[in-house]
């Protein structure tokens, strides 16, 4: 078992964003961030790695909810966020999700980030700090690059000890 300096996953970075304090997430988006929660948990149910992901329209109704599908579908870009940007897109009938917020149990690597940008999401919200492959702050920061024509505004932090504790129990059953 790996020390807790090793978790991967991790509610606050530990550089403590520089500043030596990470602000709450604002509040508002805990419901979504549980429906999240319940996808990541079905995705775990399945043997997939345990990410859920739900993209919300302007009102903060539900546009679409998926888990992680790597596993199951043999298709390397079957994560959590691209699942629902998709599955938001066809709700929508338009690939542009303006106005749109994307909320996510662990921050998105670059893959996901890039589809947020490309989707043109207007919010990125995630739970859990992914130290070893996030691209929304911690190891790379893609949603906030200024050399992209479109950057969402990123929350983090969101349940982000609940989102943590599924994957490390996740991980911590496999070894």
């Amino acid at each position: 078992m790996s020390s807790v300096d090793d978790a991967p996953f991790a509610a606050e970075p530990r550089d403590d964003r520089a500043a030596g304090h990470v602000p709450p997430p604002p509040p508002g988006y805990e419901e979504a961030m549980r429906l999240a929660l319940a996808e990541a948990e079905r995705a775990a149910a399945r043997g997939e790695v345990p990410v859920g992901a739900v993209v919300l329209d302007e009102e903060g109704g539900t546009l679409a909810a998926a888990g992680n599908d790597r596993e199951a579908s043999g298709d390397p870009t079957g994560h959590a966020e691209v699942l629902a940007l998709r599955a938001a897109a066809a709700a929508r009938g338009t690939w542009r999700l303006d106005g749109c917020t994307l909320v996510v149990t662990l921050e998105p690597c670059t893959m996901c980030a890039g589809a947020a940008v490309q989707s043109r999401v207007s919010r990125v919200v995630y739970g859990a700090v992914d130290e070893r492959g996030g691209a929304a702050g911690s190891l790379w920061d893609v949603l906030r690059d200024r050399r992209l024509n479109h950057r969402p505004e990123v929350i983090m932090g969101v349940l982000a000890e609940e989102c943590a504790a599924l994957l490390t129990a996740f991980f911590a059953a496999r070894r």
